[in-house]
Parts: structure tokens; C-alpha cells; sequence
């Protein structure tokens, strides 16, 4: 890849506050894509969108929850408003919550359901007449879904949000049998242990002990490690779709 392989492009990320949305988002700035930053929390998307700019890029900061569905239509018409149709969306937004189901804690489950897939489906609806329009003018069109390793794998505590990723895992490929016939690509990409800000809002002392364990025992993929993967996907020519791609620190895998 070049300093200009994403010239021209558009790009919303979900979740660039942090972490793996937000390597992204500054990769794809810096390869010349216009980035719209996705997330909750204006004081850091402010915060990344003044580094950005300051390295020469093109960055909108747009407080977005994507639980809310007025929020994503109005963050997705101000996108339009700054940059013109988008033609490549990251969903990167995502919460982990572990607990044992028979802890009943119905709040966490419907906050991980709400995020990570009907949050990302809302994305999803937002932007593909974008992405549609795109694709039909030949040009590339990119739906990445950032998923994880936990959609194939069982752990315990992990079954609520596990069931979320495997839901927007199969979620993906539904797309793209709607979505490859008319040219846009939708990938799946599912890492395993990545450092991010996920592991900071575990509330469950078994949980925490765990994923602390693997890190030492394993270690982790970094948040930029995500990001550069994300760019080679979403770069190559218009008629390579890589569907699906697993990613896992190496002695993990």
C-alpha cells in the first residue's frame, strides 16, 4: 500500500473513540481516506480528530451511540453533509460483558445485543444505499464487520456475547449474498486476543482473572495489527472479496 491508496474515499468507523476503531481510522486517514469517527464520547473522538488533521489527514468527529436509531440517522446525514456518499463502513463498535447466564444479568445482555449486532445492523441500514451507489458507479464499495473469534469458539461466561458475534458473523454472509451480487465486498473479520479497552469493563473477578491469564500465556494482537489488516482488505482491486478472515496472535492460533 501507498500514502494515496484510499484518495477519494470515504470511510465511517463505529467505535473509533478507542482501540481497534480507532488504529483504523487513523490508518485509513493517513492513506488519504476521509474518515468519519463513529463513537459516544466527543472528547476523545475531538481529541483523535485534532491528531489526524494534524498529520495531514481529513477526520469529522460525530458523537454517535448506536443504540440509538435517531442518533445513527442524524450522525449518518452530517457524514453526507462534511463528505459526500460513503463508500467504506467499519463496524468497530462493540461491548464484552462476561458474566454466567445464570447470573441474570438482563441488562448486559440487552446492552450486547443492542451494540453489537442491532447496533451494527442500524450501520448496516444507514449506509448501504451509500454503498450500493458506489459499487454501481465501479468504484470500490467496503462493508467491514469486526466479529470474533468467540462466534466459533466456547468459553465459559462469555455465552451472551459470544452469541452476538456469531449472530453478526452469520449476519455478514447473509449481506453478502444479498450485497456481492451487486459489487459491494462485505468481510468478516474475526481477531482473537486484541488489546483494547473491552477487557476494562468486565465486572466479573473469574472473567477478568482469565483474560489476564491468556494475555501472559498468549499475548495479544495490538489495536494497529487490526488496523493494517483492515486497510489491505479494504484495498485491494473491486473484484477480491476476502469474506471471511480470522486473525489470531500467533500462539494462540
Amino acid at each position: 500500500m501507498n500514502q494515496t491508496d484510499f484518495a477519494g474515499r470515504t470511510a465511517v468507523i463505529t467505535g473509533a473513540a478507542s482501540g481497534m476503531g480507532a488504529a483504523t481510522a487513523r490508518l485509513l486517514a493517513a492513506r488519504g481516506a476521509r474518515v468519519a469517527l463513529w463513537a459516544r464520547r466527543a472528547d476523545r473522538l475531538e481529541e483523535l480528530a485534532g491528531k489526524i488533521a494534524a498529520e495531514g489527514g481529513q477526520a469529522l468527529a460525530v458523537p454517535v451511540d448506536v443504540t440509538d436509531e435517531a442518533a445513527v440517522a442524524a450522525g449518518a446525514a452530517r457524514v453526507r453533509d462534511a463528505f459526500g456518499p460513503v463508500d467504506l463502513v467499519v463496524n468497530a463498535a462493540g461491548v464484552m460483558l462476561p458474566n454466567p447466564v445464570e447470573a441474570g444479568r438482563t441488562d448486559e445482555w440487552t446492552r450486547m445485543v443492542d451494540t453489537n449486532l442491532t447496533g451494527a445492523l442500524r450501520v448496516v441500514g444507514a449506509f448501504t444505499p451509500d454503498l450500493l451507489a458506489a459499487a454501481a458507479d465501479g468504484r470500490r464499495a467496503d462493508l467491514v464487520n469486526i466479529s470474533s473469534i468467540g462466534a466459533h469458539l466456547t468459553f465459559p461466561n462469555y455465552a451472551v456475547y459470544s452469541a452476538t458475534k456469531a449472530a453478526l458473523t452469520h449476519l455478514s454472509a447473509s449481506l453478502r449474498a444479498e450485497l456481492g451480487p451487486r459489487d459491494v465486498r462485505v468481510t468478516n473479520l474475526e481477531p482473537g486476543l486484541t488489546e483494547s479497552e473491552l477487557a476494562g469493563h468486565v465486572d466479573n473477578a473469574e472473567a477478568t482473572s482469565q483474560l489476564d491469564g491468556m494475555f501472559a500465556a498468549l499475548g495479544g494482537l495490538s489495536s494497529e495489527d487490526i488496523a493494517d489488516l483492515i486497510a489491505y482488505i479494504t484495498s485491494r482491486p473491486a473484484q477480491v472479496n476476502l469474506r471471511q478472515v480470522v486473525v489470531l496472535p500467533t500462539r494462540q492460533a
